[in-house]
Parts: C-alpha cells; sequence; structure tokens
C-alpha cells in the first residue's frame, strides 16, 4: 500500500495535511484554517469529520463508539440527549435517576415498569389517573390511610370472602339491599 501525503502552507488559508490511501480508496486530511481545526477521514461511501473551534468541538460520523473504564459528563447548562430510533440503557449495576427540580417521565404510547419489588412514595400527595380503567391487582391487596375513601358512579367491593368492619361501621343508602341466603345482623 502506497500512501501520497501532501502539506501545505499557507499565510491565508493556514496549514492542510493530507494522506491519501488510494488502494483503500481513503483519504485523511487534517485543516487548521485559524479558526477550527477540522480532522476528515473520507471513503469510498462514508465521511467522518471533527471540528474543533474555541467554543466548540462537533464529531459528524456514522458510528460513535467510546470504550472507557469510567465516564464523566458534566455541564453548567442544560444536557439533551436524542435518537430518532431506539434510545436505550442499560446497566449492570445499580442506575438512579435524581432532579433538584421537577422530572416528568412520558411516553406517547405506551410506558412498562416493571421489576421483582416496585416502591413510590411522596412526601405531600400522590395521584394515579387514566382516562378509560384501572386495575389494581395482586395476591393481597390492601388500601390503608387515616381517611380512606372508595368512590365512583358505581362501586363494587367483591370477593369470595368479604369483610367489612371498623370501630364504627355505617352502611347508608336512599335505598339499602342486604341480600343472601344467609343473612346475620347481630
Amino acid at each position: 500500500m502506497a500512501l501520497v501525503c501532501r502539506v501545505e502552507l499557507n499565510q491565508t488559508t493556514g496549514i492542510t495535511l493530507t494522506v491519501a490511501n488510494k488502494d483503500g480508496n481513503i483519504t485523511q486530511t487534517a485543516t487548521f484554517d485559524g479558526t477550527a481545526i477540522t480532522l476528515t477521514c473520507k471513503g469510498q461511501q462514508d465521511t467522518s469529520t471533527i471540528t474543533q473551534t474555541s467554543d466548540s468541538i462537533t464529531v459528524a460520523c456514522k458510528n460513535f463508539t467510546v470504550n472507557a473504564e469510567s465516564i464523566t459528563c458534566k455541564s453548567t447548562k442544560d444536557t439533551q440527549h436524542q435518537a430518532q430510533g431506539t434510545f436505550t440503557m442499560d446497566s449492570t449495576g445499580k442506575a438512579s435517576f435524581s432532579s433538584s427540580a421537577d422530572m416528568d417521565v412520558k411516553a406517547s404510547s405506551k410506558l412498562n415498569m416493571s421489576s421483582a419489588d416496585f416502591a413510590s412514595s411522596a412526601q405531600n400527595s400522590a395521584k394515579l389517573t387514566a382516562g378509560s380503567s384501572m386495575d389494581i391487582e395482586g395476591t393481597t391487596t390492601t388500601v390503608k390511610g387515616a381517611t380512606t375513601n372508595l368512590q365512583g358512579t358505581t362501586t363494587t367491593v367483591k370477593g369470595t370472602i368479604t369483610n367489612v368492619e371498623g370501630t364504627t361501621t355505617t352502611v347508608k343508602g336512599d335505598i339499602t339491599n342486604i341480600q343472601g341466603s344467609l343473612v346475620k345482623l347481630g
């Protein structure tokens, strides 16, 4: 493989270093023009470019890979990650997300969360709302509170064995219907 190497020095356009690999149809160029450093690697089908100015570094390429033992990214202002395709984050250790302000998690269609155990808590109030239907299901389901209200246009409490119990228990309605093959009061 024979390489063609060229160095161009120009007082108005700067310095250009070029390495051409004619056999592989690859040209590598480094340009220093007084305002930016531009590194370009142009192949038969793809081109990657790194451009550095005094206030920014831009990488343009088909595939971008970083392999490191540890990575820290910090910004004093906004940080944004975007994917026009699938966005995936994986961790073999513990993963955590935190914010000193509000945090929003949104999905345009379906949001799935699963784990061996799940806990959610709020210091002030918590609200779970659904546009059409909501199912809460478990082998044992407990709803507790200093004051607990179950309310709806139609409210059904159903079980193989159903216990309603309290220090003071009131069953009240404009029409109250108590039915069963055996009804025991008192």
